[in-house]
């Protein structure tokens, strides 16, 4: 936004913000998804932060440095090197094999032709691929296109992944496998990726955080868990109402420092959901558990009166 201009300012000239006032950090390795019903900015948002869009205010830095500051080789340069990107339309080149499209970056980037197949070949394998590298476009179902692109664009082994609506297109069936493939790559790959979707269900699925956009602003960014149990605002409140709470919120997100308390007996796993832990909730009659972290040390207690909250509804 121009400085000194409002936003009354900007509409009466007969323009919008397409972005307004938003100020995020994503940190290495976070899967932050960006969600919001159309014309929300979300995409705006995502182009943004890879400079697609040049912004009007503001700065967007990545490992410190501001790229509305980079000249456009630098800039090419940074895309080529650190960022992925995977849009909703496949954008795979029809006369072109599994191999070629997936290699394409690399043949851009000057890659020779043996290491860029080589490379081609290895992700092709990670996506689940392999034995179709010389199947066309046509050849391939809705879902093993897609996969063609998120191989396409691990290529060239990007820091940053920006993912625009990438499982949108999608029969309900293939989607859920796709978004199983997903977790899978990124629990390999650790990679730092900015998703956007109009699912809440698949950004309560996918997110470490979770940004609600409305009207070119961020409403709420916070965990699922957050965003489940303590809507920011009546919009927020709206996207949650009707979720089964029990589902997404972990015990992880229902801790208490351990402050000194006396805790006994076996921990829970602190990533599980309320959901998964029913039975023992039910059936354990400790009112505090202690609660552990993927390594087994203990990261806080649970209060068994506020998780069964969550689990049956407050009394």
């Amino acid at each position: 936004m121009p400085q000194g201009h409002s936003f009354d300012a900007i509409r009466a000239d007969g323009y919008i913000a397409g972005v307004k006032d938003v100020s995020i950090d994503v940190g290495r390795g976070e899967m932050l998804v960006i969600m919001g019903l159309s014309g929300s900015g979300k995409s705006t948002l995502v182009r943004c932060f890879s400079r697609l869009h040049d912004i009007t205010g503001g700065t967007i830095e990545v490992d410190g440095e501001d790229i509305m500051a980079m000249s456009e080789q630098e800039l090419i340069e940074l895309r080529r090197s650190k960022m992925g990107m995977v849009f909703q339309s496949f954008g795979l080149l029809p006369h072109r094999t599994v191999l070629d499209n997936v290699a394409f970056p690399l043949e851009m980037r000057g890659q020779d032709r043996h290491a860029r197949r080589e490379r081609a070949m290895e992700v092709i394998q990670l996506v689940g691929l392999d034995g179709r590298e010389d199947y066309f476009p046509r050849e391939l179902s809705g879902g093993q296109q897609q996969r063609v692109g998120i191989a396409r664009s691990l290529a060239i082994e990007p820091d940053i992944w920006f993912l625009d609506e990438p499982f949108s297109a999608l029969d309900p069936l293939i989607r859920r496998e796709m978004q199983d493939e997903f977790l899978r790559l990124q629990e390999m790959l650790g990679k730092t990726i900015v998703f956007i979707t109009h699912d809440f269900d698949e950004a309560l699925r996918l997110a470490d955080r979770i940004a609600i956009m409305r009207n070119g602003a961020v409403e709420q960014c916070d965990t699922p868990d957050k965003i489940v149990l303590n809507p920011a605002t009546d919009y927020v409140h709206k996207f949650t109402e009707d979720i089964d709470k029990a589902r997404v919120v972990r015990a992880r997100g229902l801790l208490r420092p351990v402050n000194g308390t006396a805790v006994e007996g076996q921990p829970i796993a602190g990533h599980l959901t309320i959901h998964a832990l029913a039975r023992q909730l039910v059936n354990d009659p400790r009112e505090l558990m202690p609660v552990s972290d993927r390594q087994g040390a203990v990261i806080g207690v649970l209060e068994r009166k506020a998780a069964l909250d969550v689990l049956l509804g407050a009394e």
